[in-house]
């Protein structure tokens, strides 16, 4: 079974790889043939992500998200997806092409990481594993998504303040359009990231006795939360939106890799997952 998990894995990559030279294609020639392929091309990807996560928990007997590799692929799994959903209801010039380039690159990380399926700690024999593990980084998904949107609002408008409408500026949605699209991203990436730290903190009492110790991870996820908390709170009520929006869009997600990564490798503590 592992070799046919480590076959499927390359199959993950390839498809998304795939996606993103067809998006790639897309972006250049603007050909509405090849962006259907290459959406075809990234649902592919994404069925086979759900296939690995089916295989690996298979192989584990527990949700696989307690190692480097599989939080990676759980978070590229949730990018995907999540982009799909929105696909249905939105429809943004090029955010594909964005997306695919974020995916591959998660993929790429993944598959540097180990992927030796490690013995579940006590501690994280729990059925809140999946429950809060999986809301936190389906909630990475969508504040992913707010990310590339800020990046293309950057983008774009930079375009339009040296009023020089060239490349960027015929293949990227309008200002009005990206900033709609990071509110929606926003709002349930915030409503989700919230679920998974209460999530946690009820895992924490049960586990630890006390539903918050300051351990590295819940400190840099509390930061996190204050970060898009302000973002809403300046969006909803004060009408915060345009560029101070996409930068705080692409200054929380910093803020969501460090939580991920940054303390695993740089703080430590009971949070950090396995390497």
């Amino acid at each position: 079974m592992e070799e046919t998990s480590f076959l499927l894995f390359q199959l993950v990559l390839a498809a998304s790889g795939m996606a993103l030279i067809f998006y790639g294609v897309f972006f250049v020639k603007q050909k509405e043939k090849i962006r259907t392929i290459a959406r075809f091309t990234l649902l592919a990807s994404g069925i086979l992500q759900t296939i690995y996560i089916v295989l690996r928990y298979l192989q584990a007997g527990y949700t696989p998200i307690t190692s480097q590799h599989e939080t990676i692929v759980f978070f590229a799994w949730s990018v995907t997806w999540a982009y799909l959903s929105f696909r249905w209801r939105y429809t943004v010039k090029n955010f594909g092409t964005f997306i695919s380039l974020l995916i591959v690159i998660l993929l790429l990380i993944a598959a540097q990481a180990s992927n030796t399926i490690n013995t579940l700690p006590p501690a994280l024999q729990s059925w809140w594993l999946p429950v809060h593990a999986s809301i936190s980084v389906i909630s990475y998904g969508f504040l992913a998504l707010g990310f590339c949107s800020g990046i293309m609002y950057l983008l774009q408008e930079r375009e339009l303040k040296k009023k020089r409408f060239g490349y960027f500026f015929t293949r990227l949605p309008s200002l009005d359009s990206l900033d709609q699209l990071n509110s929606h991203c926003l709002a349930t990436g915030f409503m989700l990231f919230t679920l998974g730290i209460i999530t946690g903190s009820i895992w924490a009492k049960q586990a630890w006795g006390t539903y918050w110790h300051w351990d590295p991870k819940e400190t840099w996820s509390l930061i996190t939360w204050f970060l898009y908390a302000a973002q809403i709170h300046q969006r909803f009520s004060a009408g915060w939106r345009g560029k101070r929006a996409a930068v705080m869009a692409v200054i929380g997600f910093a803020a969501v890799l460090f939580t991920l990564w940054g303390v695993t490798y740089l703080l430590g503590g009971v949070h950090s997952y396995a390497k």
